[in-house]
């Protein structure tokens, strides 16, 4: 009776350790897949700062029908969960974002950005 109760707790804690490591790596999953979104909404938002930007004359401080001479605002190249740069060179019809998560390697997230669209994706390195 006393190796079948041993047996049993014995048993009990490799179920219980096995499902604490299944738990562990499901939330480190969802917490990069929260980030990933959360870098294509701040890429997004930079989007669409970028065709005010363009749409707004150049006697007003926009680009005046061109995204040359914009920058990434201070508040926001530096954020929780990113870096952001202007990745090349901005054209009078596009400009792209590299945004590069501070906590995760092995992916990015890039934003293409044209007059009257935003494109947002995750780049894997």
């Amino acid at each position: 009776m006393g190796q079948q109760q041993l047996l049993l707790i014995v048993l009990g804690v490799i179920i219980v350790g096995i499902a604490v490591v299944v738990g562990i790596n499901l939330f480190n999953t969802s917490a990069e897949e929260s980030t990933k979104d959360t870098l294509v909404s701040e890429g997004t938002n930079l989007g669409a700062l970028a065709q005010q930007y363009y749409k707004k004359p150049s006697e007003m401080g926009g680009g005046g029908g061109s995204f040359v001479g914009f920058t990434v605002p201070a508040n926001l190249d530096t954020t929780i969960s990113a870096v952001w740069a202007i990745d090349g060179t901005p054209s009078g019809t596009q400009i792209k974002f590299k945004g590069t998560p501070k906590e995760y390697d092995g992916w990015t997230v890039g934003v293409t950005v044209t007059a009257d669209k935003i494109q947002a994706q995750v780049n894997t390195d």
